[in-house]
């Protein structure tokens, strides 16, 4: 009997004891599978991520080189020019106007500028091959670099034309091409370029910087594709200042990439309608913008 009771007892025993390590067991294998879940969303949710911005930004950039403008309508007055240059480690690809000097001779300031100054071609070319000079990756030393210039052109009242030139750079090791704008607007009947202070009255830019960030901040609140931009600071608008076009009803700013906007959303640029800019308009009669 007693040795019954002792066989009954170690029975219980061990049993207990399987039961236990059978829990643990289960329970391991419960957290590798947790764990390797985890690990898989992780490796699924990371490339549809890069995809997803990868997608935005080129519907961005699609956007603005899609842009409609009043090129074809200014033929007579706009010279188109083409310069392309295809060579094994990069490519330079410039579309830009010249204005047609039998119209008028005063056209020449315009055309020295882009020709001798912002067309900087050799310049161009220069810059790319010392960077590759300087660079010790194999990878990168293949890796093709581009070099694009276009532009937009507007007319204003047949007084004064808005030209935004838009430069693509595809540098190497980057996954896309970085964008970045420089505006002219010139005096057709006095044949000189205009600025801010032509424009707007003096001391008048922080003003202007809460007039643009109305606008981004109704954008934003309106659900326009600028869920990810932000206020524009004072210095920024500074540097940015005769970064505009002029259109009959309203001025469009253009701000580089990660400016205004990340790369993946937004806009390069805000359009603000004339009649909100009244209280800093210069009034005199040699500004288009007052009719």
């Amino acid at each position: 009997m007693k040795h019954l009771i002792v066989i009954l007892i170690l029975t219980l025993f061990f049993s207990c004891k399987t039961d236990t390590k059978n829990e643990k067991t289960e329970t391991i294998e419960d957290t590798i599978e947790l764990n390797h879940e985890k690990t898989d969303s992780i490796v699924i949710s990371t490339p549809d991520i890069i995809q997803d911005k990868s997608i935005a930004i080129e519907l961005k950039q699609n956007k603005l080189i899609e842009k409609k403008d009043e090129r074809q309508s200014l033929e007579s007055l706009i010279i188109e020019k083409k310069y392309l240059k295809e060579k094994e480690g990069y490519s330079i690809d410039f579309t830009y106007p010249l204005l047609n000097e039998k119209q008028n001779l005063k056209y020449v300031n315009f055309n020295d500028y882009i020709n001798n100054y912002y067309v900087d071609i050799s310049g161009t070319e220069t810059a790319i091959l010392e960077s590759k000079a300087l660079c010790d990756s194999i990878a990168l030393l293949k890796f093709k670099e581009n070099r694009l210039i276009n532009y937009k052109v507007y007319n204003v009242n047949d007084d004064l034309i808005s030209v935004v030139f838009y430069k693509e750079n595809f540098y190497s090791g980057t996954l896309h091409p970085s964008y970045s704008f420089d505006c002219l607007n010139f005096d057709l009947n006095r044949g000189v370029f205009m600025t801010y202070e032509d424009f707007f009255l003096e001391n008048t830019e922080e003003e202007f910087t809460a007039l643009i960030n109305e606008e981004i901040n109704s954008k934003i609140s309106k659900g326009e594709l600028f869920y990810d931009c932000w206020e524009l600071s004072p210095e920024d608008f500074i540097e940015h200042k005769n970064n505009f076009v002029l259109n009959e009803t309203y001025i469009e700013y253009y701000f580089d990439d990660c400016i205004m906007c990340p790369s993946y959303t937004g806009s390069y640029s805000v359009e603000i309608p004339l009649v909100k800019l009244l209280s800093v308009i210069k009034k005199y009669d040699q500004n288009p913008l007052v009719f």
